[in-house]
């Protein structure tokens, strides 16, 4: 490599050494990455400067290096599993019980007096405070908590009567007081 074709390389590194960087950050997400990744194709592209004859598809050539670069990087860490004999048993959220329970709170917050349920989907489900809850709904603070402490109460019911689990244990506490 001549002299000239250095300070060409490293005159074109200064300018475009920016829009480099933003696209070695699609292609990898950590920033130190995206920064050795652009030094790796700097490198390997230093080499081949004098190959590239028309200079206006430098950048091309540097993308599809870091595009190299980063599939190279990939198959070597793909290389580095180790093959178990037997997978760890690790638990797997089921979604479908979260789900559920959102349902039937939500059926449950449509028994409540329509006040109660602002009051409530304000003071919990937005997590304002009671000062805000108040300020929003035009209440006074203290008529906030008698009517969420209510509304709090009345949920508890209903949630304990669509329960099918929480009815069984109540059943049999009324049977042993009965008898």
């Amino acid at each position: 490599m001549a002299r000239g074709e250095v300070l060409e390389f490293e005159e074109y590194v200064r300018t475009r050494q920016d829009a480099l960087l933003r696209s070695a950050h699609r292609l990898v997400s950590n920033p130190s990455d995206a920064q050795d990744l652009l030094q790796t194709a700097l490198a390997r592209t230093c080499g081949h400067w004098e190959d590239i004859t028309d200079k206006r598809f430098a950048d091309a050539y540097l993308r599809r290096v870091m595009i190299n670069t980063r599939t190279e990087w990939w198959r070597a860490r793909k290389l580095e599993e180790v093959p178990a004999e037997q997978l760890p048993d690790l638990p797997v959220e089921d979604s479908a019980e979260r789900h559920a329970d959102r349902a039937l709170l939500l059926d449950a917050l449509r028994a409540l007096a329509p006040r109660q349920r602002r009051v409530v989907v304000l003071r919990h489900w937005e997590q304002m405070s009671t000062q805000e809850t108040a300020t929003a709904l035009g209440m006074s603070t203290g008529t906030v908590k008698s009517v969420l402490h209510r509304a709090l109460a009345r949920l508890r019911e209903e949630l304990q009567a669509r329960d099918p689990d929480a009815r069984a244990p109540r059943r049999e506490e009324r049977k042993r007081c009965a008898a």
